[in-house]
């Protein structure tokens, strides 16, 4: 078990030619998101996870979550709409029915009622 200045420490920089994004560390994050999962997918998540410990790295789920997202982020900077993201977000259809935010348009003049 790692002690706690291991656990505490920050993040190493990336080497300053590379362009690849990095996930924070193990630190205190102040924003926060909320992101529902299936239970498929948080199994999958988990074995990950446990994965990763069988390999000799002890991350949490939080953790995992954000290097994922800063290896698709830095894909998506560095390959646009030939990233892994845009081809699968092409790929599958939307199913959620209800409309975004961005595009709903509301007549001029009216204002929505927040009640």
């Amino acid at each position: 078990m790692p002690g706690i200045a291991e656990l505490l420490r920050p993040a190493a920089p990336l080497p300053e030619t590379s362009d690849e994004r990095q996930a924070s560390g193990r630190e205190r994050h102040d924003q926060k998101i909320t992101v529902y999962l299936s239970a498929g997918e948080l199994l999958d998540l988990e074995h990950a996870r446990l994965k990763l410990r069988r390999f000799g790295f002890v991350v949490d789920r939080g953790r995992l979550v954000r290097e994922a997202i800063a290896i698709l982020l830095a894909d998506l900077d560095a390959r646009g709409t030939d990233s892994l993201a845009a081809r699968r977000i092409r790929s599958v259809p939307d199913d959620d029915p209800s409309p975004s935010p961005e595009s709903t348009v509301f007549p001029e003049g009216t204002v929505p009622s927040l009640a």
